[in-house]
């Protein structure tokens, strides 16, 4: 993974980095998910199983959990209500590859406060979490929910896109690479780091893939219209305005 820092870091009120504990029994995803969290500015703790999560959440008091719901040792629910003795206002964000609307609702009821299937891209759990810390005023440095580049502006909680004032209609996955472009404005990405951050954590894909949804979001974003989205030949892309 080759991680570009964000823009407006989000730090605790206090001025220092947020913490944030991953628990999940996938060692490839602790990895990746923790060094995009560290790429935030984040301090980051990964555990395995339920009772590495309750010995770190003790002495590493985190403000934010990210909670996978099947363990080895117990279930994703009686971990969180465990978590919660410890950590009473900790934000929780459920992690799994149970995508039923029942098992939304128990989570949810059980006291998680948001829920994200697998596979997922990094960058949508990203946006979660920090829409968790924004909702739980437990946050300094990001309050704007509001992207903007130019004439172009995103409301990351609306998942709302707007060009000169004029709704612009995208995919899902249009809309985490223009989220990831716009949280780097300026700054040239590499496809591989696109791959990494838009596309599921799991995902194999190849570079070609990137080309045909920026070819998507110019149509959309670009057409008629001053570009925002330029190719750095044999590096990649940036989002950037025109020069006035």
């Amino acid at each position: 993974m080759h991680p570009p820092a964000s823009a407006s870091p989000l730090l605790r009120p206090d001025g220092t980095a947020v913490r944030v504990l991953v628990v999940d029994d996938e060692p490839d995803l602790t990895d990746v998910l923790g060094a995009a969290l560290r790429a935030e500015g984040w301090e980051v703790r990964t555990e395995g199983d339920a009772a590495g999560a309750l010995s770190s959440a003790a002495r590493f008091t985190p403000d934010l959990v990210v909670l996978d719901w099947m363990l080895p040792d117990m279930d994703g629910l009686s971990l969180l209500r465990a978590l919660r003795t410890h950590c009473p206002g900790v934000c929780v964000l459920f992690l799994t590859a149970r995508d039923a609307v029942e098992d939304r609702i128990a989570g949810i009821t059980a006291g998680g406060d948001d829920y994200v299937t697998k596979p997922f891209s990094l960058e949508e759990v990203l946006a979660r979490l920090r829409g968790l810390m924004r909702r739980a005023g437990m946050a300094r440095g990001d309050q704007n929910p509001l992207l903007v580049v130019g004439d172009l502006v995103m409301d990351e909680e609306a998942r709302e896109v707007t060009r000169g004032g004029k709704i612009v209609e995208l995919s899902r996955t249009e809309f985490e690479l223009l989220r990831f472009l716009m949280r780097n404005p300026r700054r040239v990405l590499s496809k591989e780091q696109i791959l990494d951050r838009v596309w599921s954590y799991d995902f194999g894909g190849r570079a070609h893939v990137v080309e045909l949804y920026i070819s998507y979001l110019r149509k959309k974003i670009d057409a008629g219209r001053p570009p925002l989205i330029h190719t750095v030949r044999a590096v990649g892309y940036v989002l950037k305005p025109e020069r006035r």
